[in-house]
């Protein structure tokens, strides 16, 4: 007997090109990934919740609302011991609304200036809605903040997070490595085990 397996078909709802291909190669041909791009939204979707829960909720809703098929979005935030867990939900634009990575880099590393605890964690939440019913996917990675920037792969806080056992900042260790120990590998890999039951 022949078992035919079709592809599940899911919409990433990012409009962060980094993202979709980190979270593309994660997921390798295990899914039918597809970007909102392809499903003709071009649409900003406003994220305008005050945690990483309610972005990824916010985004997921909007596309599978306007669309009708099933999707996920996620949020992720930089969790600073020491500021309190910020920029958390304002990483992105903790700058300012350019959404400039090394701006937010330079401010944090100047608010960060003489602490001694430099402790941090990245934390991507998912939320991912399949046939109407909600289900939400946490990954966290727990490092430090480093004092200056080291490396040039990746995106975003990558070449000031050095995390938790490794010698090299995200930035350094290339993008195979980061994929398999992210925050945001931790959270996919939960989301696509859910989704291959």
């Amino acid at each position: 007997m022949i078992n035919i397996h079709y592809m599940k078909k899911f919409v990433f709802a990012t409009n962060n090109n980094h993202k979709l291909e980190e979270v593309s190669a994660i997921l390798g041909n295990k899914v039918e990934l597809l970007s909102m791009k392809e499903i003709g939204c071009h649409d900003n979707i406003p994220e305008t919740a005050d945690t990483l829960e309610g972005n990824a909720l916010l985004k997921a809703r909007y596309i599978y609302d306007k669309y009708h098929t099933d999707c996920f979005a996620d949020d992720t935030g930089l969790e600073v011991e020491a500021l309190n867990g910020a920029p958390g939900v304002f990483s992105a634009r903790y700058a300012g609304d350019a959404h400039n990575s090394e701006a937010n880099m330079n401010k944090l590393l100047l608010e960060l200036e003489g602490s001694d605890n430099r402790k941090a964690r990245f934390r991507t939440v998912f939320a991912l809605i399949v046939n109407g019913k909600e289900h939400i996917f946490e990954g966290i990675v727990k490092g430090e903040i480093t004092k200056g920037k080291h490396g040039t792969s990746g995106f975003g806080y990558d070449p000031i997070f050095l995390p938790e056992g490794y010698t090299q900042t995200f930035a350094e260790m290339g993008n195979e490595l980061k994929n398999k120990i992210s925050h945001r590998a931790v959270a996919t890999k939960k989301l696509c085990n859910f989704i291959l039951k």
